[in-house]
């Protein structure tokens, strides 16, 4: 089993205007084979489509620069290199595990919206929901907040999907046998 713990970041504006659709542009992730080893990383920024100028408030909330989105690829391209480098289409035992349920459901919408198969989205854990049922508490905490209850430092900058990817790594090995596949 590998276990694809991972963090997007999407295009955003301050109070999200009418019509305005969010698209991937930064996929982090670290790949985990069931001996609790982390194999691989992986961090590709990715050039929206629909709007592929980034909003002031996108760039100041993940530190992401147009630059870096300019000389970035698509998102077949980039989710290809994903797949190849995850081993998902190859690998019949794989979950992915996100810090909530925005990061499945943005994958499979670049999907639909590039017209390519999203099935495999589907093998997809929630792990902020079962943290909030292990730890018993009424709201889930926030990625930063549970990082550091669980006694850990938040390293990197929040908001960029590898060092949200790195930090929630900390909580899926603290709690590994704990997850509900």
């Amino acid at each position: 089993m590998n276990f694809i713990v991972y963090d997007l970041e999407s295009t955003c504006w301050m109070g999200k205007p009418p019509g305005m659709i969010q698209e991937t542009i930064e996929i982090g992730a670290f790949k985990i084979d069931h001996y609790r080893d982390v194999t691989g990383r992986f961090c590709k920024f990715v050039k929206p489509y629909l709007n592929p100028t980034l909003s002031s408030f996108c760039k100041e909330l993940t530190s992401i620069t147009q630059e870096e989105i300019n000389r970035a690829s698509l998102f077949p391209k980039t989710i290809d290199q994903f797949l190849d480098w995850s081993e998902i289409i190859d690998e019949e035992e794989y979950v992915l595990c996100s810090w909530g349920s925005f990061d499945q459901q943005q994958l499979e919408a670049d999907c639909i919206l590039h017209g390519l198969d999203a099935a495999w989205t589907k093998k997809h854990i929630n792990l902020k929901r079962q943290y909030q049922e292990i730890k018993k508490a009424r709201q889930p905490p926030g990625l930063h907040r549970a990082v550091i209850n669980e006694g850990f430092e938040f390293t990197g900058v929040q908001h960029r999907g590898i060092d949200d990817a790195g930090n929630l790594v900390k909580i899926f090995l603290k709690h590994f046998d704990r997850w509900i596949w």
